[in-house]
C-alpha cells in the first residue's frame, strides 16, 4: 500500500542514473521548491520538494511543465542587433558576439550617464531581481526606473502599506490554520497558487466557511461554500457598507481599535486652520521617533480629560466632540470613520455592486459575530510596545484575501484602504486566524525609503539622491520641480500621481514616444512583453515603438531587451539580449526584495544553476553587474575604479547594504562561518550551505514574536537589532490617514511647501481624501454607458503566467487559445449563440473572439484568459497557431490614457493617487460578427519571422524526449 510519504520518493531512489538537484521554481510567482531530476545531464522530471516550507512538496501543472521552457524552439541563444536600414517590427537581425553588446551599451550609456542620466530607462517586468534592478538605477543616476507592480497590484500594496504596515501577497496574507470564516474578494485563481491551495483545502477540511466575492466564479471560487457575485470596479461600496453595518451592530473590537490604531486619536476639526484634519500634537510630549512622531491626544472617558496617548490608565473616548483648551474643535479619528460612511447604506450600497441588501447585512453580521464570539486564545505570554504584559495572544478568527481585482481599477486605492479598515476593525491584524505579517513587515506607516525629491537629485555620473522607489510621506517627498512638473519619465511621484510607489511602467512607452515630460534616449525593458500583453492599447503602443520624428530617428531612439523568448516585443528591438531560463542561473529570493517569508519568521531561498545556460544566454544579473563594473558605479567597483564583484554569485556573498552593515541579499548562514543569521559579515561558503538546505533558509521566530507585530516590543527590538527595521517604536494602524489630508491641504492651499499645478489641485483635493469614499472609476465615468454597458475584465489561467508560457508544449494542450465568456442571458439579448464569433467593441477599438457561454459570470461583466492570445509567428509558434487564430488579446480594448481634456492635457488611465493602471474600468458592448467575415480573430497582425538562433520546432522529440515514459528510456 502506498504511504503519503511514498508521494514523495525521489525517483533517483528508483533509476541509478539519476541525478537529483533542487532549487526554486520561477514558472509563476509562488517560488515553490522543486527537485530537477537529471540523467546524462539533461531534465528529465520536476516535482515539488517536500522539504520546502512554501509548497511542501506540493507541485502545479506549470512547476512540472518547466522541462518544456528549457526545449522550448523560442529560446534566443545569442544576442542580436537590428539590421542597418531595417525597420522596427520586421524581425530582422544579425548575430553578434557580448564582447560586442557590451562595448556598444557602454558607450552609449557611459555618454548618457555623462550627459544627463535620466535619459535612460530601466523597466523590469514580473523579475525577481528588484533589488539589484533598482540598485543599478540608482547607481546609474536615473529616476526612471521601475517594475510591473504599477500595472500589477500595486494599489494593493500601498493602500495596505499606508493603513497597515503590510500587505497580501509576499508581504503577508491570511491565517486559514486557524481561520473559522474566510473571505476572499477580488482574487484569481494562479495568485499565490499551491500554497493558498494548500491552506484552502485544509481551512474547509477542518470546516471553515469559504465566502467568495468575485464577478466570476473560477478557481479558488468555484470550492467556496457562498459565492456572492460583484459589478467590477464596485468592491469599496460594498466594504463601506459593512463598515457601516458593523459600526452600527457595535460588532467592532473596540479594545483593539482603541490600542492599537488611530482611532482614538484627536483631529482638528476648524475649518479656517492650516492643520485642518491633522492631529492635534503635544508639543510638550515624547514623540519618540521624530520621523513618525507619537505625541498626540485622546480624550480619556475615564476623566473625560484631554491627554497623551497610551497613559497608563486611560482609555480614549471613540466617539464624540471636544474642545482643547484653547477652543479648538476636534473629533477622535473613528467619529470622522463614523461620520463618512453613516450614509453607505446597504440600500444603497446594493444599487451600485448588485449585490442584495439583506446579503450585505447578512455578511456583514457574520463577519462580526465570528469575530467576537469565535475568539482564540494562544497560551503566548508577550509584552507590547507600551511596557503591558500580555499571558495569552487572541485572536479573532476572520481572515481574508484580495489582489488584482481590487486592486486594478482606477479607484482602488481607496477601496483597499477601506478593506484594511475593516480587517482592523474586526481586530484582525496579525493576530491568529485573521491576517499575519511576513518579514521584514511590517513597515512604518509609510516606509523610510522616499524618492528622489526633485532634479537636484540627478546628477551626472552620481549616483540617485534618494531611492529609484519610494513611499511619499508629505507634498515635499514628491519628484517634482519648483514648477511641479514631473521628474520621472512615467510622472510617477508627481502630482498626477503622488503616491505611485511601484512607478507606472504602462505610461512609460506613451510619455516617452510624445516627450512628455521630455524625451529618452535609451530605453531598457527586461521580461516585459510591452509590445503585447504587457501594454494597454497594444496597437498603438507597436505603432509609437515604430514612430519617427521629422529627422528619421526613432522617437525612442534605442531600445534594448532582455528576455528568454522571442515575444513579441524582441522584433522591436534594436539590441536584443538572450537571457538564461530560471534552471540555467543563480538567482536570489532576498528578504531585500519580493520575499518568501513564512507567518512564523523570515524565509529567503536560491537557485543555483541544474543545467549550464542554452548557446550564449547569459542571465540578466550578469548583465548588470558587467555594465555596472565597466561603467564605474561606485557600488560595483573599488576605490581605484577596479572591479569589485567577480561575477553575480560573489555579488551576492560580498555585497552589504552599507560597509559593514552585516546586511547583504541572503539572511542565512553569514558570518565566516555561517553561524549567524539575518545579520552578519560576508560568508564565503554561502552558497554551498544553501545548497545542502534545499536552497532555503527559514528562520522560525520564538512564539512571543510572531503575533501582535506592529505593537510587539519584542519582536520589534530584534527586528531593530538584525536592522530589518531601522526603528523600534510601534506602528499605529492607520484608520484616519494624515499622510493623505497632508497632500489634500498642499491642493487647498493650506501647506507651505511645494503645491499642485493648478490644473490638478482639485483633482489631489478630490482624491487625497483621509477617510476612504466610493467614486465610480475614471474611465467610466467618461464612457457611454448605455452604448458600452458592460464590464471586461481578464485574469491569467492556473494553467499559465502571464505571456510566458503559451510556448510551453505541455501547456498549450490545456489553453490553445481563449474565448470571452459572456452570460447566457446577456448573449441572447444581442442575438449570440454559445460558439459564436462575436465583436467585441469599446470606445478605444475592437477585438474579435469567439463567445462561450458561463453561467457562472456576474451578467453585466464578460471576461477571457489574459495573454494567451498570441500574434502570429511570436513565441516560435506557426503563423497559423490556434494562439493567433482563435486567441485573442482584449488589451486592444484599453487605453493606457483616459480621453485628452478640453485644454489638451493627458492623464493616465490610473488610479489617481497610485497610477495604478485602470485595466478593468473598460466598458464594452458585443455583437455577432457577420456570416461573410473571417473565422478568425481580429487584429491580426504581419507573421513575425524566427529570430537568429531560435531552434526549428521538433514535435515528435519533444514529445518523446519529454513525455511521461521519459525516464524509462
Amino acid at each position: 500500500m502506498q504511504t503519503a510519504r511514498d508521494k514523495f520518493e525521489p525517483l533517483s531512489e528508483r533509476f541509478d542514473d539519476v541525478e537529483v538537484k533542487t532549487s526554486t521554481c520561477y514558472m509563476c510567482a509562488c517560488r515553490c521548491g522543486i527537485r530537477v531530476y537529471l540523467r546524462n545531464g539533461e531534465i528529465r522530471y520536476i516535482d515539488g520538494n517536500p522539504d520546502h516550507p512554501i509548497n511542501k512538496g506540493v507541485i502545479c501543472a506549470k512547476g512540472a511543465s518547466g522541462i518544456m521552457k528549457q526545449h522550448s524552439p523560442a529560446r534566443l541563444t545569442r544576442p542580436l542587433l537590428r539590421k542597418d536600414g531595417s525597420e522596427r517590427g520586421a524581425g530582422d537581425f544579425v548575430e553578434i558576439e557580448w564582447s560586442e553588446a557590451f562595448a556598444l551599451l557602454e558607450k552609449r550609456l557611459a555618454h548618457i550617464r555623462a550627459t544627463d542620466p535620466r535619459r535612460f530607462a530601466l523597466f523590469t517586468g514580473r523579475d525577481q531581481m528588484q533589488a539589484l534592478t533598482g540598485l543599478f538605477a540608482k547607481q546609474f543616476g536615473t529616476p526612471n526606473y521601475a517594475a510591473h507592480g504599477g500595472f500589477c497590484s500595486v494599489n494593493m500594496a500601498a493602500g495596505m502599506i499606508y493603513t497597515i504596515g503590510g500587505s497580501f501577497w509576499e508581504f503577508g496574507g491570511p491565517d486559514l490554520d486557524r481561520a473559522k470564516l474566510f473571505v476572499m474578494i477580488g482574487t484569481a485563481e494562479d495568485h499565490h497558487s499551491n500554497p493558498l491551495k494548500i491552506a484552502i483545502s485544509k481551512f474547509k477540511r477542518q470546516g471553515g466557511r469559504f465566502v467568495s466575492i468575485n464577478p466570476v466564479r473560477t478557481g479558488y471560487s468555484a470550492i467556496a461554500d457562498e459565492w456572492v457575485p460583484i459589478r467590477p470596479g464596485t468592491d469599496g461600496a460594498l466594504l463601506l457598507a459593512l463598515i457601516r453595518e458593523i459600526i452600527s451592530l457595535g460588532l467592532h473590537d473596540r479594545e483593539f481599535l482603541a490600542r492599537y490604531t488611530n482611532a482614538g486619536q484627536l483631529v482638528n476639526q476648524a475649518p479656517d486652520s492650516s492643520d485642518f484634519g491633522l492631529f492635534v500634537m503635544d508639543p510638550n510630549g515624547d514623540p519618540v521617533n521624530p520621523d513618525y512622531p507619537h505625541n498626540k491626544f485622546w480624550w480619556d472617558r475615564l476623566s473625560d480629560k484631554l491627554v497623551a496617548t497610551h497613559t497608563a490608565g486611560t482609555d480614549p473616548f471613540l466617539l464624540g466632540e471636544f474642545s482643547l483648551p484653547d477652543g479648538t474643535a476636534v473629533k477622535p479619528a473613528f467619529q470622522l470613520l463614523v461620520d463618512r460612511v453613516r450614509d453607505c447604506t446597504p440600500e444603497w450600497a446594493s444599487d451600485i455592486t448588485g449585490i442584495p441588501a439583506p446579503t450585505i447585512c447578512r455578511l456583514a453580521h457574520e463577519l462580526g459575530v465570528t469575530a467576537r464570539d469565535e475568539t482564540i486564545q494562544l497560551p503566548i505570554a508577550w509584552t507590547d510596545c507600551w511596557g503591558g504584559e500580555h499571558k495569552t495572544v487572541s485572536g479573532n478568527p476572520v481572515a481574508f484575501h484580495a489582489m488584482r481585482g481590487l486592486a486594478a481599477h482606477s479607484n482602488g486605492f481607496q477601496t483597499i484602504r477601506a478593506l484594511a479598515i475593516l480587517m482592523s476593525l474586526l481586530g484582525t491584524i496579525d493576530r491568529p486566524g485573521g491576517f499575519r505579517h511576513k518579514a521584514p513587515f511590517p513597515r512604518a506607516i509609510p516606509p523610510i525609503a522616499k524618492p528622489p525629491k526633485g532634479p537636484r537629485s540627478v546628477k551626472p555620473n552620481t549616483p540617485l539622491d534618494g531611492m529609484a522607489l519610494g513611499y511619499p510621506a508629505d507634498p515635499n517627498d514628491l519628484s517634482v520641480d519648483a514648477d511641479g512638473r514631473p521628474v520621472r519619465i512615467d510622472k510617477a511621484f508627481s502630482w498626477e500621481h503622488p503616491l505611485s510607489v511601484h512607478g507606472l511602467m504602462h505610461n512609460v512607452i506613451t510619455n516617452a514616444w510624445r516627450g512628455d515630460p521630455y524625451r529618452i534616449d535609451t530605453l531598457l525593458i527586461f521580461m516585459a512583453n510591452m509590445a503585447w500583453n504587457s501594454s494597454m492599447n497594444t496597437s498603438e503602443v507597436r505603432k509609437m515603438l515604430n514612430d519617427k520624428d521629422q529627422s528619421g530617428e526613432y522617437k525612442i531612439p534605442f531600445l534594448v531587451v532582455c528576455d528568454t523568448f522571442q515575444s513579441e516585443t524582441t522584433a522591436y528591438a534594436d539590441l536584443v539580449l538572450p537571457d538564461t531560463t530560471y534552471l540555467e542561473r543563480h538567482d536570489v529570493m532576498s528578504i531585500l526584495d519580493r520575499p518568501i517569508s513564512e507567518f512564523d519568521g523570515p524565509v529567503d531561498s536560491v537557485r543555483i544553476p541544474v543545467v549550464p545556460p542554452k548557446g550564449q544566454c547569459k542571465p540578466f544579473q550578469e548583465v548588470l553587474l558587467e555594465l555596472a563594473s565597466r561603467l564605474k558605479f561606485p557600488a560595483f567597483t573599488n576605490l581605484d575604479g577596479s572591479r569589485k564583484f567577480r561575477d553575480y554569485p560573489d555579488f551576492i556573498v560580498n555585497y552589504e547594504t552599507e560597509p559593514g552593515s552585516g546586511i547583504g541579499f541572503l539572511s542565512g548562514w553569514r558570518g565566516p562561518n555561517g553561524d549567524k543569521v539575518i545579520h552578519g559579515e560576508p560568508n564565503p561558503r554561502q552558497w554551498e550551505m544553501y545548497a545542502k538546505n534545499n536552497c532555503v533558509f527559514h528562520y522560525e521566530l520564538p512564539p512571543s514574536y510572531q503575533y501582535m507585530r506592529n505593537w510587539n516590543k519584542g519582536y520589534m527590538e530584534w527586528a531593530q537589532r538584525v536592522r530589518m527595521r531601522r526603528d523600534a517604536d510601534p506602528v499605529l494602524i492607520h484608520i484616519y490617514s494624515e499622510v493623505l489630508q497632508k497632500f489634500r491641504l498642499a491642493a487647498q492651499g493650506k501647506r507651505p511647501g511645494k503645491q499642485p499645478p493648478s490644473h490638478l489641485r482639485k483633482r489631489v483635493e478630490t482624491y487625497f481624501d483621509p477617510l476612504p469614499f466610493y467614486y465610480e472609476p475614471l474611465e467610466a465615468q467618461c464612457t457611454d454607458k448605455p452604448r458600452y454597458p458592460l464590464a471586461a475584465i481578464t485574469q491569467r489561467p492556473m494553467a499559465m503566467y502571464h505571456s510566458w508560457d503559451s510556448q510551453n508544449a505541455w501547456l498549450r494542450q490545456i489553453h490553445t487559445h481563449n474565448y470571452l465568456f459572456v452570460n447566457p442571458l446577456v448573449a441572447w439579448e444581442s442575438g449570440i449563440e454559445d460558439g459564436d464569433w462575436i465583436w467585441v467593441e469599446s470606445m478605444w477599438g475592437k477585438v474579435r473572439c469567439m463567445c462561450r457561454f458561463s453561467e457562472v459570470v456576474e451578467p453585466g461583466t464578460v471576461w477571457t484568459w489574459n495573454a494567451i492570445g498570441k500574434a502570429a509567428g511570436a513565441w516560435h509558434l506557426a503563423p497559423g497557431a490556434n494562439e493567433s487564430r482563435k486567441g485573442f488579446l482584449l488589451n486592444h480594448l484599453i487605453s493606457e490614457e483616459l480621453p485628452t481634456l478640453p485644454d489638451g492635457t493627458h492623464l493616465s488611465n490610473s488610479d489617481p493617487i497610485t497610477g495604478q493602471a485602470g485595466w478593468y474600468d473598460v466598458r464594452v458592448r458585443i455583437y455577432k460578427a457577420g456570416s461573410d467575415e473571417a473565422k478568425e480573430t481580429s487584429p491580426q497582425f504581419a507573421p513575425l519571422k524566427p529570430a537568429p538562433g531560435t531552434s526549428t520546432i521538433r514535435r515528435v522529440w519533444q514529445a518523446y524526449f519529454a513525455g511521461k515514459n521519459s525516464l524509462d528510456r
